[in-house]
């Protein structure tokens, strides 16, 4: 027992060690970079709780790792990432493929500037077309067309395979699991 330490207090030490071999070794003895981050901290900073670290720096990490992925696939389909997002809330918009601008705003998250930036490009490269809205003789809906159709769905098909690999490690249960903790963390984020 350490001086001035107490039996608890060495069990307590004890089992933080044993926490942070445990977190050290990970699952099947396997370590990633965060691991050695959090050690690096909880020995800097032993008087923090960096638990959280354990589950975001990975959400962080994968994050990064998802977009380089992501991006790699779109250009091999001619398409920027934001390219993909546009067309995609068509397509997922089902026939006639057609959304207002607002709409397309609310599933894209960006301004109404932008948006009028990105449907003019898209204009011009021949992925959309712009039509008078039938509700609304002020209004407009931006419509997807066969070219931007096509290359959507190649894109798609491309951006599952490649993410199929990137969570091949995991069981289908595991998949399942992962996706309803992440739901549960991202949800109230999108409620607001």
């Amino acid at each position: 027992m350490a001086a001035g330490s107490t039996p608890a207090d060495d069990a307590d030490h004890t089992d933080a060690t044993r926490a942070v071999g445990q977190r050290m070794s990970g699952v099947d003895g396997v370590q990633d970079e965060v691991d050695r981050i959090v050690t690096a901290w909880e020995r800097e900073r032993p008087d923090l709780d960096v638990t959280p670290l354990t589950v975001l720096s990975r959400v962080s990490r994968l994050s990064r790792h998802l977009d380089l992925a992501r991006r790699a696939v779109f250009a091999r389909h001619g398409l920027e990432t934001w390219e993909f997002d546009v067309l995609s809330a068509l397509r997922r918009e089902g026939a006639p493929y057609r959304l207002s601008p607002g709409a397309l705003l609310t599933q894209t998250l960006v301004t109404s500037g932008t948006m009028t930036n990105r449907i003019d490009r898209l204009t011009q490269r021949g992925f959309v077309s712009r039509m008078p809205s039938p509700e609304d003789r002020r209004g407009v809906l931006v419509e997807l067309t066969e070219l931007g159709r096509t290359r959507v769905d190649g894109a798609l098909a491309d951006l599952l395979d490649e993410e199929r690999m990137l969570l091949a490690g995991l069981a289908d249960e595991d998949r399942s699991r992962l996706a309803d903790l992440l739901r549960s963390v991202v949800a109230p984020f999108d409620a607001h």
